[in-house]
């Protein structure tokens, strides 16, 4: 008999399963807070159940965890990459990033990614296959068991588009924010987007409190096309639209993510029609130079950055430049994919 993966479940469908199998209600919120908040990986850890039962649930379910492939620490940073091996063989990447106030992980929620944006080494991939919400979540408890740290903040924003696996990546950050569980604060859980506007929308309906990110890149809907394939069908005007629908019922402001690529949406004409294509939009920007992927992308000098920020200091909302991190450890979403794709299929 296949055994139950009970990781992923909440305590109400665990609860269903251990009255089931003839256990009492109470143990549910026992194995729940074992499971995310202790992050046991074994019924024999959970010392507070007798032997007898520990040896029925081993015999009944199993927790599943993922299995580290391959592991890469920046030498400055103390940024540290993650390759993870998935039960089918296929493979997904994190990246821990610490500074003097947060311990954040980016977790992936899909193995490649359908999309196909033009800078992005993940985009070329094509779509293999969703994450389960499990996988999502075990990425964040693998890190904290790894290098033996409490994660404080997630951005959902590795490989993959977070909101073509609505479902599960909503299901696996609702868990991580459980006060049972990792307690991780909504607030400081972020979902990024590319712009799918349907689910923008029905994030915005189903009054979800993580913040919101939207990789921008652009501000002409003829150069964001060319980046990201996906604005053809969801163009500028409608996808702020979606955006200012969501600010009117949320207290948070949205982050914009710009990629700044040297010639392709780093002149000065593009800083001010950002200013422009933004203004009265409660929202904080933040750049990031491309982290070299492909050739012929790279990001632009600092001269150049410097003057594309300092067109933007007349902007009336908070514009924050994420230095490089990592680079020397293939940070960039789908790098270590790609190099360690022969060592990946692990089945």
């Amino acid at each position: 008999m296949k055994k139950i993966n009970l990781k992923g479940m909440t305590i109400e469908e665990i609860e269903t399963f251990v009255n089931s199998a003839g256990i009492e209600s109470y143990r549910s919120r026992q194995i729940f807070q074992w499971m995310y908040n202790k992050n046991a990986v074994s019924f024999n850890e959970m010392t507070n159940i007798s032997k007898n039962l520990r040896k029925k649930l081993t015999t009944l379910a199993e927790i599943q965890t993922l299995k580290i492939l391959r592991k890469q620490e920046s030498a400055d940073s103390g940024t540290v990459k993650f390759l993870f091996g998935l039960p089918d063989g296929e493979a997904v990447e994190s990246v821990y990033i610490p500074d003097q106030k947060r311990r954040t992980v980016c977790v992936s929620s899909q193995v490649g990614c359908a999309l196909g944006c033009r800078f992005c080494q993940t985009g070329q991939m094509g779509l293999k296959r969703n994450l389960f919400a499990w996988e999502i979540l075990d990425q964040v408890l693998a890190i904290e068991r790894e290098l033996g740290v409490d994660v404080t903040n997630i951005v959902v924003m590795g490989m993959g588009e977070p909101f073509q696996n609505y479902e599960n990546v909503l299901r696996a950050v609702e868990l991580c924010a459980h006060p049972e569980g990792m307690a991780i604060g909504q607030r400081k859980i972020t979902i990024s987007t590319s712009g799918l506007v349907p689910a923008i929308r029905r994030f915005t309906r189903e009054k979800r409190r993580f913040k919101l990110a939207v990789s921008l890149n652009a501000a002409t809907d003829e150069k964001r096309s060319r980046l990201i394939p996906i604005n053809k069908k969801y163009p500028l005007a409608v996808l702020l639209d979606a955006v200012r629908e969501y600010l009117q019922n949320s207290r948070c402001r949205v982050t914009f993510e710009y990629v700044l690529i040297a010639g392709e949406n780093d002149s000065v004409e593009d800083a001010r029609r950002l200013r422009r294509l933004l203004k009265g939009i409660r929202c904080k920007i933040n750049l990031i130079p491309y982290n070299p992927t492909f050739p012929g992308f790279r990001a632009p000098d600092e001269s150049k950055t410097n003057i594309f920020i300092q067109e933007l200091l007349e902007f009336p909302a908070p514009v924050t430049l994420r230095k490089s991190r990592g680079s020397d450890i293939d940070a960039a979403c789908g790098q270590l994919f790609v190099k360690n794709e022969k060592c990946v299929k692990i089945a």
